[in-house]
């Protein structure tokens, strides 16, 4: 008796633990309401492309020139969790968004959410995405369906078990994920809070530059502070103004190296950065200057925590 009542308590238990599994694992994604009421600008979409980089993984590896607008996906992203491939975000309609909504759009990158509402992975980095305002996700999206559509089948990630259970990333959201759209400080003048913008949101720098948790979520008490590179080669920089960062950079020196690829010192900027340069070279040289007066006055990290 005391073996079946035993037996039916961890059932029980068993059946409350995945009851409440289920409930903080659901979707939350955004309704209708948040839509503008006008459509999209495709114009205004391009800056936020370059800003976020979209060629730089949703491209074919080695892409140049006009091909760097067919987003026909395939780039491979080390991970710590396993090997995610960037998929075809192309218009396409079987293999890419042709068939997604604004609103299936908006989800994606504010909630991590794909239209069936399944979660992404935070490969796809809507962990900085989701600071960007409803309106410039919109125009981002126009620009996207002007792009070519490519039928490039999408490849599946590689991953092990657990971290293949795509439904347990709802717990993960609950930890790193906020939903919230960024907000300018009032204290701070118009091009720090416009580089602010441009690098916590679209520009996703944190992404790199940040390093994680266990769990692989963003340790953002050592924001920008430099991390160890996600494919195991080397690091990734601190480009805080502390002593193992940029410090003795120049607002103008920030600028020029996001514009021309040469650092102050006429070194040329190498690795995954030689993409972003690239991209970061395609915005007005405001957006480069907002960014450079952002990162001047962000808090220093301290080579002792950036190790």
């Amino acid at each position: 008796m005391r073996v079946r009542s035993a037996a039916l308590g961890i059932a029980a238990l068993a059946v409350l633990a995945g009851a409440a599994f289920w409930v903080l694992t659901l979707p939350q994604p955004l309704d209708a309401a948040v839509l503008p009421d006008k459509p999209g600008d495709a114009a205004k979409g391009e800056r936020w492309f370059w800003a976020g980089g979209c060629a730089s993984c949703h491209a074919a590896p080695g892409a140049k020139d006009d091909d760097l607008l067919k987003l026909s996906g395939g780039v491979a992203i080390a991970s710590p969790f396993g090997t995610f491939h960037a998929p075809n975000i192309s218009p396409d309609k079987t293999n890419g968004i042709g068939d997604w909504s604004t609103l299936d759009f908006v989800n994606a990158m504010k909630r991590g959410l794909a239209p069936d509402g399944s979660h992404l992975y935070p490969a796809f980095p809507y962990t900085s995405y989701q600071r960007m305002t409803v309106p410039d996700l919109v125009d981002l999206k126009a620009y996207l369906d002007t792009l070519p559509a490519d039928a490039t089948a999408n490849k599946p990630h590689e991953l092990p078990f657990p971290f293949s259970i795509r439904r347990a990333l709802g717990l993960w959201k609950l930890l790193y994920l906020d939903g919230e759209t960024f907000a300018p400080d009032p204290a701070k003048s118009e091009a720090v809070n416009h580089g602010a913008y441009l690098v916590e949101g679209p520009g996703h720098c944190n992404e790199c530059h940040t390093p994680r948790t266990a769990l692989g979520g963003l340790d953002m008490n050592q924001a920008l502070g430099g991390a160890p590179n996600p494919d195991g080669k080397g690091r990734v920089p601190d480009i805080t103004p502390g002593p193992g960062g940029i410090g003795d950079w120049t607002e103008d020196d920030i600028a020029s190296a996001l514009e021309t690829g040469f650092t102050p010192d006429f070194d040329s900027i190498g690795g995954t950065m030689a993409d972003v340069q690239r991209n970061m070279a395609k915005l007005p040289a405001e957006d480069r200057e907002a960014i450079a007066a952002y990162l001047k006055q962000v808090p220093p990290v301290a080579a002792a925590e950036a190790k």
